[in-house]
């Protein structure tokens, strides 16, 4: 597994708990030193569950690359952030594919996890990878499947939340839904790798657009002096076609402020626009703006 932030490690510990032996690739030496003492630097994965795995030399952690040899399946769990001109930076994917390839073998199955937009593992990482000399699909095999993690959600967990796997061919489809399917209690699949890298993309986007809406409806209804938690409150009573969402001081994490315009970037190169992404991008990125407002008011009040 490439990559052990958020994903990659309690990804990880999944395959772990259920026998199989992992080998974790890290670039991170203060994050390798951790997990070498069998010490969590996440929250949500005690480090009890790291330590025993660590001793038992189940769970080897490295920045060497050439341990891919080792390795049936590489999966790929690295950032994909956003440049300064809020396009697409898949420099982490494509470092990863360029290390990957130096030491890919016949036979192995690589997997991407990285949140992106539709067409990176059939077009980006295949060209990449395919610079070994071997053909994709053929001498080895690709996927992709997006992550789904929450971390801190006591509801959920790696091994409990659904997870989809899409591929180019049935075969790899087969093997990479066959692989998930023993760590996940649930696991999806769908006809290609852009229709998975399109599946994750419309749940974050659905979350922005909707986080966005309910973010306006809160500074219209304020100037209005209506509670827009009391309306929430009521809507959600409704038990048909209505789906709480609540406001707040814009986006936080990862996932929702970035992976919306990964698809914006791409629908750019089909000349189709993306008003309501766009749109819930700079509702969202005004929303802390309102609330600084809010707050200098509430303050002026006081003194």
């Amino acid at each position: 597994i490439i990559g052990l932030g958020y994903v990659g490690l309690p990804l990880s510990i999944a395959f772990l708990n259920k026998n199989f032996k992992v080998i974790g690739l890290e670039l991170d030496q203060t994050k390798i030193n951790t997990l070498k003492k069998g010490e969590s630097y996440l929250n949500h994965i005690p480090s009890e569950e790291i330590s025993s795995y660590v001793t038992k030399k189940k769970f080897i952690v490295s920045k060497n690359f050439k341990n891919i040899t080792k390795a049936d399946v590489v999966i790929i769990c690295v950032p994909t952030p956003l440049n300064k001109f809020r396009e697409p930076d898949l420099g982490p994917v494509l470092s990863s594919a360029s290390k990957i390839q130096k030491f890919l073998k016949k036979g192995q199955l690589i997997i991407l996890e990285s949140s992106t937009y539709p067409g990176t593992t059939d077009d980006v990482l295949t060209k990449e990878l395919e610079k070994s000399s071997l053909k994709v699909n053929e001498e080895f095999f690709l996927a992709y499947s997006p992550e789904r993690e929450d971390p801190g959600n006591k509801k959920f967990s790696t091994s409990t939340i659904p997870k989809i796997v899409g591929a180019d061919t049935l075969f790899s489809r087969k093997l990479a839904s066959e692989l998930y399917k023993k760590v996940i209690s649930d696991v999806v699949t769908v006809s290609s790798s852009r229709t998975a890298e399109a599946t994750k993309l419309t749940e974050n986007i659905f979350r922005s657009v909707n986080i966005a809406l309910v973010n306006e409806l809160k500074t219209i209804y304020d100037v209005m002096d209506i509670d827009i938690w009391e309306v929430i409150e009521a809507a959600a009573t409704k038990p048909f076609g209505y789906m709480p969402f609540y406001p707040g001081p814009g986006l936080g994490g990862h996932c929702i402020p970035i992976d919306p315009f990964y698809l914006t970037y791409k629908a750019r190169e089909y000349e189709v626009p993306t008003k309501f992404i766009e749109l819930a991008g700079e509702i969202n990125t005004s929303m802390p703006h309102f609330v600084l407002k809010k707050v200098i008011d509430s303050l002026s009040l006081i003194s």
